[in-house]
């Protein structure tokens, strides 16, 4: 009895690192099949930005079609999300950083939650926008957040990121945008 369950452990457990090495190969950056699932998620650069119109936590309206001429770093995120509350006081030293050129704006996709609180206590200037409704985070097909377009000024998808940015990312997606 005691070697039947030991042995149903030591199975169990070389059938659960047969599987973890098979994900990990396949997440692989050079493996061809983890390239296939990157390039089918959200927009693809190259790709005009759909437009929109949302509402700023203030009661402004912003549409994107009227930004154009100016570069845009286009950010989704939530309160609820670590990454997100790690990025913010990066993005905003570099919404003090950046010239008239360049607009940040942040899509919040939780609106229902205290996003004004958020803003306020952690010293946010630049625009934040409340996708109320849920449709330009699916317009933008965002699967994971944050998520960050870098947008040219005649508005097409130069780059994406997804994950917590740096300083020196948004300045470098930024400055290669025409």
């Amino acid at each position: 009895m005691v070697k039947k369950v030991i042995a149903a452990v030591v199975l169990i457990s070389l059938l659960t690192v047969a599987i973890v090495q098979a994900m990990d190969k396949k997440a692989e950056p050079g493996n061809p099949a983890s390239q296939e699932t990157t390039k089918t998620e959200g927009l693809q650069i190259g790709a005009k930005a759909p437009d929109f119109e949302l509402k700023t936590l203030t009661g402004e309206t912003v549409k994107l079609s009227t930004l154009k001429g100016k570069k845009v770093m286009l950010n989704f995120w939530a309160t609820w999300c670590p990454p997100c509350k790690a990025e913010m006081p990066e993005m905003e030293k570099f919404s003090k950083q950046v010239g008239k050129d360049v607009v940040i704006l942040a899509v919040n996709i939780d609106p229902q939650l205290d996003v004004k609180g958020f803003v306020n206590k952690n010293g946010i200037t630049f625009p934040v926008l409340l996708d109320t409704e849920d449709k330009v985070n699916g317009m933008y097909q965002i699967i994971s957040i944050p998520t960050t377009y870098f947008i040219d000024s005649n508005g097409i998808i130069q780059n994406k990121f997804t994950g917590a940015m740096q300083l020196a990312v948004m300045k470098q997606f930024t400055e290669s945008l025409k």
